[in-house]
């Protein structure tokens, strides 16, 4: 009786044609980069965003004075085979959406956001000393 060792092979190709597509990378994307920087006069927030424009981003201020940065972007693609009159459906949907906590000396009424290249920037100008001292007030107690 002779052994036959059959061939194992096919286990990694499997793996491969499963999870080494398209589809795969885009289910399993993770949250963009950030990075946030500090200057004298401003912090500026750099999030790496390929792909994506000014459009699919929103920038708001919450209730709690914190930055929110949301990003949606939906996409879908048909292809239809003639020969085999058959319709293919591919839906892209990234979603993302993080809280930053401000600094208290960022002037809240000038943030403004600019997209350059694949990277939203978000310019947080710094208030003076001045106006910080300003803001701050005595309360009387009677």
């Amino acid at each position: 009786m002779t052994l036959e060792r059959r061939n194992q092979n096919w286990l990694p190709s499997i793996f491969s044609d499963m999870f080494d597509n398209d589809f795969m990378a885009r289910t399993n994307a993770t949250a963009p980069a950030i990075n946030v920087k500090e200057t004298p006069d401003n912090y500026l927030v750099e999030v790496a965003a390929p792909g994506m424009t000014k459009q699919d981003f929103n920038l708001r201020i919450d209730e709690d004075n914190n930055l929110v940065i949301s990003l949606e972007k939906k996409e879908e693609k048909k292809e239809e085979n003639k020969d085999t009159r058959f319709l293919r459906r591919e839906f892209a949907y990234s979603k993302f959406e993080q809280t930053m906590i401000l600094p208290d000396d960022v002037d809240k009424e000038k943030i403004a956001a600019s997209m350059d290249n694949g990277v939203l920037n978000i310019h947080l100008p710094k208030l003076s000393e001045k106006e910080i001292k300003k803001a701050q007030r005595l309360i009387e107690i009677k």
